[in-house]
């Protein structure tokens, strides 16, 4: 049974008292829809951009995986693709983008992992139905175990934003866990947001 998370809430990546050794992160969000001139309503692709930085312990960026880099740290870490359009047809409960993460696999200075959302085109998170992420055992096809869902709520905040942090996976003891984030940040560019992240929220 998956957890239902709250913004702020920490979750351990363990199973049956072991730590997880793969997990995948899949972000899903909404067309927005728009009002026709003649009283008939149209969805407007949106493009949004799953990524990671992976960060050492003094907080140094020490690698992105996006869009444009799907691939890093001898793919223990991978991206699924580009979704350039979110779910035109409305919601089909599926991710749009997911990220796969081998915890086993990263190297020892990768101390944390930051999953953030980045508007391409500029499009207001307000404007936005819907964006949801869940952590869960499987591939990218394939859902094996949900572990936990974490549903962004279109808040007075976002108004404005067309960034946002998501959460954080870091090291604790011999394992992971998972910080639910959920903050919007005022920037405009993926370099500039994992720079936020590093300044204010490891």
């Amino acid at each position: 049974m998956s957890i239902s998370l709250e913004k702020g809430q920490r979750i351990s990546l363990d199973k049956n008292g072991s730590g997880l050794k793969e997990v995948c992160i899949g972000v899903n969000w909404g067309a927005i829809e728009k009002k026709g001139f003649f009283g008939g309503a149209k969805r407007v692709a949106v493009d949004l951009d799953a990524s990671v930085g992976v960060y050492s312990a003094d907080k140094s960026l020490k690698e992105v995986v996006y869009f444009g880099n799907l691939r890093a740290l001898g793919g223990a870490i991978s991206h699924s693709g580009d979704d350039r359009t979110g779910d035109i047809d409305g919601d089909d409960g599926l991710d749009n983008e997911i990220i796969t993460i081998k915890l086993n696999n990263l190297p020892a200075e990768a101390d944390k992992v930051a999953v953030v959302l980045n508007s391409f085109q500029g499009q207001d998170f307000a404007s936005i139905p819907f964006a949801s992420i869940r952590l869960y055992e499987g591939t990218p096809t394939h859902v094996s175990n949900v572990i936990a869902n974490y549903n962004i709520v279109n808040e007075a905040k976002f108004h404005g934003s067309v960034s946002m942090v998501l959460g954080i996976l870091y090291r604790h003891d011999s394992g992971w866990k998972f910080r639910a984030v959920g903050e919007p940040t005022q920037d405009r560019k993926l370099e500039h947001t994992l720079h936020t992240v590093a300044s204010q929220y490891l």
